[in-house]
């Protein structure tokens, strides 16, 4: 009984181990070949490839499709700028300078010590030297720059990037939008395409050339970070701004270099930085566009003088205010506010029309008008969009030469201004008369000049109290002055007698 006991146990344990393996192989048979026991519906396939697979190949993306966009490359555009991009050293000669008045303080020295403690009345000014860029406008050594960079220079010498030397002269200089033209001797040089700043896009990649620090050939990159950028500076020569604006590295010596797109054409001369007491770079750089910097190089090889023309009006940025006031849904443009009794365009503009359209291009602020006018010749015509009283207006313009002051072209080694003809004088009578500078009278017609008793053979040695080094020179003191009447010290060669005219700018 206990054995048939025993038996049945055994057979109970045996049937039960049975049921147990069955059940096993029964709930295992949909795993069979799977690596993971882990459910189906979590199952993921992992793909092992070697680290330096790209990255786009190791994920799953539709074929011809990139997890990155590509990266520019600036190569090209480095290697193209950097030849025509060049060094240039400005320098002035000592000069002797007079002083007019003592100060306070020294006036109360001289009571108690006489005249011993006092500054001299004349002093010595040292030698002075200033660096920046330029670009190569044309193959035959026309090269663009600031005007601030070689502005009162006695001699500016240009380093191309091959590290060649040239003398360079000064063709123009134009203070309204800091530019300046020289030109040097040489040939088939390495130039730049010009490219469009009008079509130039904010976010797009620039890259800065130029010497900062006296590095040569520095290119950094940045993006455009704004256009028609007005710089609200005060005390500054520039009257038209109209800057691209770009976080690529602009320092001091960088000023006069180029400013191109991926393609290596320009599109801008760099001119300012937004900097702090350093006087450094800190993520704002400004650039002349280069449809600005055409038109003026351009008039300057051509004419000798910028041909600028005349609106007539006062204008600010349209704004919120304004345009409740005038009952406008836009809050961008250019708002006039007085049209001059002389403006050509007193009968085709009004006081408070808006204008948001110049030739298909929109104008949102002031330096967009300002870029478009500073742009164009005389003879050009504009179509303007604009709203007059609550209705949208088509004009068209005819715009007309603005009256110079003083009319003065430089061409050819020859100054004309006012009706007088003047050249270089030569070496032989510099020697003659121990002259270091002075232009001669070599022809006088009707004007200016002639009324204040200029003549043919005279020289010309000093202009409001300034000596004249040369022609360049004194196309610039005349061009700049803001006198109703200046003095001017003239030598007639015959006699050697040094006397004064007075010359009347406002008749």
């Amino acid at each position: 009984m206990y054995e048939q006991r025993n038996k049945y146990t055994a057979v109970k344990k045996l049937s039960g181990t049975a049921i147990v393996v069955i059940m096993g192989l029964w709930l295992v048979a949909p795993y069979a070949g799977k690596k993971s026991l882990a459910p189906v519906t979590h199952l993921q396939q992992v793909t092992i490839v070697e680290p330096t697979q790209p990255l786009q190949d190791r994920l799953s993306l539709p074929e011809g499709k990139s997890v990155l966009p590509p990266l520019p490359d600036f190569t090209y555009a480095a290697k193209v700028a950097t030849p025509a991009v060049v060094y240039i050293q400005a320098s002035q000669d000592p000069k002797i300078l007079k002083r007019e008045a003592i100060t306070p303080l020294e006036q109360f020295f001289k009571q108690f010590f006489g005249e011993g403690l006092l500054i001299p009345k004349e002093y010595e000014q040292r030698p002075q030297v200033s660096t920046g860029s330029g670009v190569i406008y044309t193959s035959n050594g026309y090269i663009i720059t600031n005007n601030h960079v070689v502005e009162g220079a006695d001699q500016i010498e240009v380093t191309l990037h091959d590290n060649r030397r040239y003398k360079a002269k000064l063709v123009g200089s134009d203070p309204a939008t800091d530019l300046a033209v020289l030109k040097i001797e040489a040939s088939n040089l390495s130039i730049l395409v010009l490219g469009s700043s009008d079509k130039l896009e904010v976010g797009e990649w620039v890259l800065a050339v130029g010497n900062p620090f006296n590095l040569y050939s520095t290119v950094t990159k940045g993006i455009v970070s704004a256009k028609s950028r007005h710089l609200n500076e005060t005390g500054t020569k520039i009257g038209i701004q109209s800057f691209i604006q770009t976080d690529a590295a602009i320092n001091p010596g960088n000023s006069g270099g180029a400013l191109v797109n991926l393609y290596g054409e320009l599109v801008g001369i760099n001119t300012a930085i937004y900097a702090t007491r350093s006087a450094s770079f800190v993520g704002y750089g400004f650039a002349i566009p280069s449809s600005l910097v055409k038109k003026v190089a351009d008039d300057f090889i051509q004419y000798g003088a910028v041909q600028r023309v005349l609106l007539g009006v006062a204008i600010c940025d349209m704004n919120a205010e304004l345009a409740k006031k005038l009952g406008l849904k836009i809050t961008t443009g250019v708002y006039i506010d007085t049209v001059q009794d002389d403006s050509p365009c007193t009968k085709l503009l009004q006081k408070e029309d808006v204008i948001i359209q110049i030739n298909s291009r929109s104008i949102h602020k002031c330096a967009d008008l300002q870029e478009v006018i500073g742009c164009a010749k005389p003879g050009d015509q504009l179509t303007v969009i604009l709203y007059r009283k609550g209705k949208e207006k088509r004009v068209n313009l005819l715009l007309e030469k603005a009256p110079d002051v003083i009319q003065v072209i430089l061409k050819n080694n020859i100054l004309k201004a006012e009706g007088a003809t003047f050249q270089n004088i030569d070496e032989k009578t510099k020697a003659k008369y121990k002259l270091t500078g002075g232009v001669l009278v070599q022809e006088i017609t009707k004007g200016k000049f002639k009324a204040a008793g200029l003549k043919k053979g005279y020289i010309v040695l000093a202009f409001d109290k300034q000596p004249v080094k040369g022609i360049v020179d004194f196309a610039e003191m005349i061009r700049s002055t803001k006198a109703e009447a200046v003095l001017i010290q003239v030598m007639e060669p015959n006699t050697g007698e040094v006397s004064y005219l007075a010359v009347e700018w406002a008749k």
